[in-house]
């Protein structure tokens, strides 16, 4: 089946603009929209790891072609495998150095009972294994159905059983009894994963629709009229998002469904404009540069986080992490702002460098 450029391309951009998000040179001098809201609302930096969802549903378009000549037990066998190995890669990654810095400047071990159990490949890897699951069983009519039901019966939940503040959301209730608080995030002053358990519901729905859209693409190739009705469809959603907002507000933390819909109504509008700029003018717009990203997605996204962790790890004259001093010494000069911007460009070029060798030596890493 032919590869669809502007797939690999969009995955790539993704993984491109989540290692900047993830690495500034200092969170507290980064410019506004490349950090998350608050609370309600909405920045660019929000339509990131929505966006990784929904390139994993594109992958789907392309995968669910290999199931049919297997039996259920092989294709269930590969996706719990795949599911597995993606949840303990991000458990580990918060875990991993199994050490922390005490105040007294020695090392103590991080029992199991601090560590935190979901998180951001974690969610990938219960999105991917429902959705890979739903994808196998359902039609897509069925996969359209199955998504309003649960963004609105989400909506319902939540709506009935609390509110939609930071203290009294009833997700943070179901992670509290299930998960207990010292296994939850904490970056947000209290008790609150943002990654959390019942707004995992949700977050599959931007696998589904990365699907079906990925589907709709690869289904007899790509024309001018489907690519208007790809433009009138994320238009659509952008509207229908507006409208919940009214009641239901954009929130990233909570992966409200009006933010569900937003954030998949932007992709499409994303993925048609690199369909239309790659495919339809006579000038292709060169984007050989994403593509690196794009061929080693999960590798790449993996050597950014834990060579961050590493520099913040390590001590440099047994006052301050690696990452600062490189910061302070190498970049600060620049500006505030623009230095802790430019800190993170060079960061993620590093990561680019690597993707770039392996790709030309053709060395592709999948689990």
């Amino acid at each position: 089946m032919k590869r669809f450029k502007a797939l690999d391309v969009f995955r790539g951009l993704t993984i491109c603009l989540m290692i900047i998000v993830n690495t500034p040179g200092d969170w507290n001098m980064t410019f506004s929209p490349l950090l998350h809201a608050n609370w309600h609302g909405f920045t660019p930096t929000d339509l990131v790891f929505p966006s990784f969802l929904f390139a994993v549903g594109n992958a789907f378009a392309f995968v669910k072609t290999k199931w049919a000549d297997k039996p259920l037990s092989q294709v269930f066998k590969k996706i719990a495998k795949r599911t597995l190995i993606i949840f303990l890669l991000g458990y580990t990654m918060y875990w991993i150095p199994f050490v922390s810095w005490t105040e007294t400047g020695d090392l103590a071990a991080i029992p199991f009972s601090e560590t935190r159990i979901l998180g951001v490949l974690q969610r990938i890897a219960l999105c991917y294994f429902i959705g890979a699951v739903m994808i196998y069983f359902l039609t897509n009519k069925q996969l359209i159905i199955a998504s309003v039901v649960i963004l609105l019966g989400y909506w319902g939940v939540l709506s009935a059983f609390g509110d939609y503040t930071l203290e009294g959301n009833f997700a943070r209730t179901v992670d509290h009894f299930f998960l207990g608080d010292n296994h939850v995030y904490m970056g947000n002053g209290i008790p609150f994963d943002p990654e959390g358990l019942l707004s995992t519901l949700p977050s599959i729905c931007n696998v589904l629709v990365g699907y079906l859209i990925g589907k709709y693409i690869i289904d007899g190739g790509m024309n001018y009229e489907k690519l208007a009705k790809m433009l009138l469809m994320g238009a659509g959603l952008l509207v229908v998002a507006y409208l919940w907002d009214l009641g239901f507000p954009v929130n990233k933390k909570l992966w409200s469904s009006s933010f569900v819909v937003l954030t998949v109504g932007l992709d499409i509008v994303v993925l048609s404009i690199l369909i239309y700029t790659i495919d339809f003018v006579k000038k292709p717009v060169n984007y050989n540069f994403f593509e690196v990203f794009g061929k080693n997605p999960l590798f790449i996204y993996l050597l950014s986080e834990y060579v961050a962790i590493g520099m913040h790890f390590i001590r440099v004259d047994g006052e301050q992490s690696l990452f600062n001093y490189v910061y302070q010494k190498g970049f600060s000069w620049i500006g505030p702002y623009f230095g802790s911007f430019a800190f993170a460009l060079v960061f993620m070029l590093f990561c680019w460098s690597i993707g770039l060798w392996l790709d030309r030596k053709k060395i592709y890493i999948k689990v």
